[in-house]
């Protein structure tokens, strides 16, 4: 039944989770000690079912919370639910489980939830009898969010994690991120999707948090489309900041924001990055835009143009040609100019004038080669084929350079660097002498 094999999804056995325990509140002030004690033996029961439910199920286990007390689960899931005001048992200790079930195969959705449900809810009755734990499966929690119940998502980010793979901190991150969004733009929000490694069973710990916000500029009048997405984007990173410094989550929370029209226009071109979206992103929010392309997705009937699928194609010899470009830009003008100036500030340090590029390697020969003998011919050697070979890609006599050209460029030009370096030292070291005997 325990599940000790590594899975395709969450590779448990090299996943340390993100909170081992829940932290005691030892900075607050003038706890009365009866107080502190109860927050001890709390915790420890915690950590005492959170470890027993670890071991026995290993990666089966996304994530361990402690819930919020029963009357903020009601308001939050039902604001003006009337059973919210009836008397709870304070000492209740709500815990959440979430469960992976993308990767189970010997058995059903349903009898994987019963059979953990049943042992985890034994497990809690076990360590205390006042353990209430719930379970969820992970594809429950997303398909909740297809549905566009939040419920749950909102139960999660005002819990406290116990055992997390890195999946509960990005829920509960995007959660709060979310909701501060909408409070401020909701006019303009029309989704905000949940994506990345997280929704694709490749969570860890470290994960980057990738969301994806998706603006209405149909109807902008008092500015540009671009304007409109420029002042939203910068609020909206500045509030992912913010929900990162109150939920302590360290994960970096990769933000995209899209302007409606720029996100169509991506679709119809067949953008990858688009077409990936749709099928893994889960929506925290959609007003009816997201979840009708992801179906129609599914469906077979969103496909790329025939000018986007010609368009694809060329992108493959466009990219080898800039490589080839490049590579010509590289050997005619960086590795070029890396060796030709600093020869001629050796020149000037002499005491001589620059020489014109063609003229350089003449005289650096006459000079430090033939007259003071302080270079040796080899280096001259390397700055004269690095001008002859810019002259002939610049008059079309050689028309590509090769990666391995390039590479005997690199190394040909650190070393002349290197020995540049030593002559400026030599002749620096030679006007100071000279200066003496003066």
């Amino acid at each position: 039944m325990a599940k000790k094999t590594t899975s395709k999804s969450m590779q448990a056995k090299e996943i340390k989770p993100v909170q081992a325990e829940i932290p005691l509140p030892a900075n607050i002030p003038n706890l009365p000690p009866e107080v502190e004690q109860k927050l001890k033996a709390i915790k420890d029961k915690l950590d005492q079912f959170k470890t027993k439910v670890v071991d026995k199920f290993g990666d089966y286990i996304v994530g361990i919370a402690l819930l919020p007390p029963e009357k903020m689960q009601k308001d939050a899931a039902s604001p003006e639910n009337p059973e919210a005001e009836k008397k709870e048992d304070p000492d209740k200790i709500h815990v959440l489980v979430v469960i992976d079930d993308t990767t189970s195969q010997k058995m059903t959705k349903d009898e994987l939830y019963n059979k953990l449900s049943s042992v985890i809810k034994q497990i809690g009755e076990e360590v205390d009898k006042n353990i209430a734990t719930q379970c969820a499966l992970l594809t429950d929690i997303w398909q909740n969010c297809y549905d566009a119940k939040y419920d749950l998502n909102r139960l999660i980010s005002m819990s406290a994690p116990l055992h997390d793979t890195g999946m509960m901190a990005a829920i509960k991150i995007a959660e709060i991120h979310k909701s501060m969004v909408i409070k401020k733009f909701e006019k303009y929000i029309l989704s905000y999707v949940l994506a990345g490694s997280l929704t694709q069973g490749r969570a860890t710990p470290t994960s980057d948090i990738d969301v994806w916000i998706v603006i209405d500029d149909t109807d902008v009048k008092k500015m540009s489309r671009i304007e409109l997405k420029d002042k939203l984007r910068a609020i909206i990173i500045g509030m992912g900041a913010e929900a990162g410094e109150m939920t302590g989550i360290k994960n970096k929370l990769n933000i995209q924001v899209y302007i409606l029209t720029d996100f169509w226009d991506s679709l119809k071109e067949a953008n990858p990055i688009i077409f990936t979206l749709l099928r893994d992103g889960v929506p925290f929010y959609d007003r009816g835009i997201f979840m009708p392309w992801k179906q129609l997705l599914r469906m077979g009937r969103i496909k790329p143009s025939r000018e986007a699928i010609d368009l694809f194609m060329s992108t493959g010899e466009q990219s080898i040609s800039r490589v080839k470009m490049r590579l010509k830009e590289m050997g005619m003008e960086d590795t070029y100019y890396a060796i030709l100036t600093p020869s001629q500030a050796a020149i000037m340090l002499y005491g001589l004038p620059p020489p014109t590029p063609r003229e350089t390697p003449e005289v650096l020969e006459e000079i430090f080669v033939k007259k003071e003998k302080m270079l040796e011919p080899e280096y001259v050697k390397i700055l004269r084929n690095n001008v002859d070979l810019r002259k002939k890609i610049e008059h079309g006599e050689k028309k590509e350079l090769s990666g391995t050209e390039l590479d005997r460029l690199i190394t040909d030009a650190e070393k002349f660097l290197k020995r540049i370096r030593e002559l400026f030292t030599e002749i620096e070291a030679t006007h100071d002498q000279q200066s003496i005997a003066h």
